[in-house]
Formats: C-alpha cells, sequence, structure tokens
C-alpha cells in the first residue's frame, strides 16, 4: 500500500475518489511554485480558487438549497487535502468554508443563509474569522472586544490579533463581548457578521511574521464600529454555541492541512532518495533513511483516521469536541515529522527553493499554535476525556 492509500477513509466512495482525482487534477496545473510565489508577494491564490469555484469544489460542504453540493466537512477536507498534497495548503478554505460555511448553515437566519452561502459555495466571496485578542488568546471568555446596543446598532470597540487574509476578504465574523456572567466574571459573548472589512471606525496593522503564507496576518483596531441588528449570527450573548459549530471544523481541517503536506513531503522524499546515489547505490538503499521515512507515514497514516472520524462525527451530528482535537494533536505533529524529514532525507537541498519543502514549514508548525495550542488540546482531553479536574 502506498502513503496516500492508507491515509484514506477506510472505505472510500466512488464520489469520494472521483472528487480526490478532480481536485489532485487542478492543482496538480499550478504546483508547489505557485504556491511559494503567492505567498512572497502576500497574495492569495486567486487562479486556484477561481478554477476550484467554477468546478463546484468551494462549496462541497454547503447545503443544495444554498448554492452547494450538500455534502459536509468530509469532503471539504478531502478537497483540502488534495491542494495541501499537492503543495498549496489554502488557509482561506480553512476560514471561509470550515469556520463562517458552517457557522452560517447551521445558526444562521433564512436571510444570512441566502445572502452569503451562496457566495461561499461558488468562492466568489470569502469571509475570514476574528477571535483572537492580545489578552484573549486560549481563553475566549475573556475576550475585552465590546459590543454594546444603540438603538437598533450595535457599537463595536477593541482590538483583534493575528487575523488572517482580512486584507482580500469581504466579510468577517466577528466575536465580541456582549456582557459579563455575574457568577463566573466570564464575557458573554455573541457572533457578528461585519460586511465590509474597510467599515469606518476599523483600522488594520500588519503583523510581520516568518509564516510563509498567502495569507498574510493582522491586528484589527475598532473604534466605535457600528454594526445593525441583522449581523448577529445565532443568540446575542450564546455565541459559543454557534462558535463551536465552526472551531470543530476549524480544527478538523488544521490538521488536514498536516496530512497533505506530510503526504507531499514523504512522497517527494521518496522519490528523491530513490534517485540520490552516494558509494554507488541510491541513499534510499540504507536504514537510516528508511525508517524515519517510514516512521514518518506510519504517523501520518494514524492521524489521517483519527482525521476521518472526527469529520464523520460532525458531519452526523454527534459532538465532535474531543476527536477534532485529538485529530489536530496527532496530525500537526505527524504532518511536522514528515516535514522535517524530508528536509533532512534532501540534505543542503531540503532548503532550496528548487525542492520546495523549507517554504512549507511555517505553516505546519503554526498548526501546533493555532487554532489552538497542543498544550490547551491536551488539557481538553484530560478533563473532558479522562475526567480530570481541570488545570487551568
Amino acid at each position: 500500500m502506498s502513503i496516500h492509500s492508507l491515509c484514506l477513509p477506510l472505505w472510500p466512495s466512488d464520489e469520494e475518489k472521483e472528487l480526490r482525482a478532480a481536485v489532485a487534477g487542478i492543482v496538480g496545473r499550478f504546483g508547489h511554485e505557485y504556491y511559494r510565489s503567492q505567498a512572497a508577494a502576500g497574495e492569495p491564490m486567486t487562479e486556484l480558487w477561481e478554477q476550484l469555484g467554477r468546478g463546484g469544489y468551494l462549496g462541497v460542504s454547503i447545503p443544495e438549497e444554498y448554492g452547494g453540493s450538500g455534502a459536509g466537512l468530509t469532503e471539504l477536507a478531502i478537497v483540502l487535502e488534495e491542494l495541501s498534497a499537492g503543495g498549496c495548503p489554502e488557509l482561506a478554505l480553512v476560514l471561509s468554508q470550515g469556520i463562517a460555511g458552517s457557522v452560517l448553515a447551521r445558526h444562521g437566519t433564512e436571510q444570512q443563509k441566502r445572502r452569503y452561502l451562496p457566495g461561499i459555495a461558488s468562492g466568489a466571496e470569502k469571509f475570514v474569522f476574528a477571535l483572537t485578542e492580545p489578552d484573549a488568546g486560549s481563553n475566549s471568555h475573556n475576550v475585552a472586544t465590546w459590543a454594546k446596543r444603540d438603538g437598533d446598532d450595535w457599537i463595536v470597540r477593541g482590538t483583534k490579533y493575528y487575523i488572517s487574509g482580512i486584507d482580500h476578504c469581504d466579510h468577517f465574523l466577528l466575536v465580541a463581548r456582549t456582557g459579563t456572567d455575574e457568577h463566573t466574571g466570564r464575557g458573554r459573548l455573541t457572533l457578528f457578521i461585519v460586511d465590509d472589512p474597510a467599515v469606518p471606525g476599523l483600522n488594520r496593522q500588519l503583523i510581520p511574521t516568518a509564516l510563509g503564507a498567502p495569507e498574510r496576518q493582522f491586528t484589527l483596531f475598532f473604534d466605535d464600529v457600528r454594526l445593525p441588528a441583522e449581523a448577529v449570527v445565532g443568540e446575542v450573548d450564546n455565541g459559543l454555541s454557534a462558535l463551536f459549530d465552526g472551531l470543530n471544523p476549524e480544527r478538523v481541517l488544521s490538521a488536514v492541512i498536516c496530512l497533505g503536506v506530510g503526504r507531499y513531503a514523504i512522497d517527494k522524499a521518496v522519490r528523491y532518495v530513490k534517485e540520490r546515489n552516494v558509494w554507488g547505490v541510491p541513499v534510499g538503499t540504507y536504514q537510516g533513511v528508511q525508517h524515519p521515512l517510514t516512521e514518518a507515514a506510519i504517523e501520518l497514516a494514524g492521524a489521517a483516521s483519527m482525521i476521518w472520524r472526527a469529520a464523520a462525527e460532525f458531519d452526523t451530528g454527534l459532538p465532535a469536541g474531543e476527536t477534532a482535537n485529538m485529530a489536530k494533536f496527532l496530525a500537526s505533529r505527524a504532518g511536522y515529522k514528515a516535514l522535517d524529514v524530508a528536509i533532512q532525507m534532501h540534505g543542503g537541498n531540503g532548503m532550496a527553493h528548487e525542492y520546495g519543502l523549507a517554504d512549507l514549514w511555517g505553516i505546519v508548525r503554526l498548526q501546533q499554535v493555532a487554532p489552538v495550542s497542543t498544550q490547551m488540546v491536551l488539557n481538553h482531553i484530560a478533563q473532558h476525556g479522562l475526567g480530570l479536574p481541570r488545570s487551568y
């Protein structure tokens, strides 16, 4: 069996096989060099995105009545895996289809669904997501950005931090505090749609990073930004219930990026060590080369199993928080290891742009920090999975 087949769901349907082949064919016409050039310019992969949209592949998880295919997170994960395995991991798909598409499909009003979901499905309109703050990273209850009523409107004031792709989106989801629980002191949160990223009172500042992805990172400053009443998604003061229907897909898709990049890296390394001759034989002859690659492939296949379980649970309406976190934990480590081993097997060539490996380090390493850190994943599973006392 190949590493590709070991990373598949146990019984892929014919439709899933066709979806994989179609997306792999599209990304294969662009290749990793396209990703690298767009990342260097800080520009989105527009041409690739538009081709995916025209083929209907951006809307696989959106309900049919709103322009999608009516499938689920499993199919969206397949699309992202093949993009990543083709050297083009697409963070925008996590934010727009994975988070916004999932939240709006489950919690949006009928008017919101009809307004936004067709654009998400076609790729004509992109969403990003604004949750993290300088003093509220993993602790979402500590969000300090306030939204206060002003007649029928809401006025927003505060700061968001490390917001991806705000410079190339059409709308974004905003998490803001609209009250405080008098017993716990935790924030009561509400989810809003900000229709225009250039709305009066909103300013942004670029955060220089070593990430090396097409999506750049920004700090957002809200200075009395006015939002209409219809901008609220779900219930006022109960935004967390809607939010987690976006955060669990985000964790699964974060894992999928690592799975796809891991596949990409191992495939490149295996080809290289078969061709690279030292002392008269291919370096792939030696166990010192074979064993690290094999270990990385085994760990990647194990992570894939948890990814498909988590996606299936989400699609069938089962609680997916624990498996989504496990999938992210396993895949973020397995993908990182696969990439690191592949770089090592290339020797000095592993650092050359020509071989297309080292420039993916940032986006794979990021997945151990965001959208939730490895340590917070362990805290969650220890508390909710093992029943241990809360440790934080």
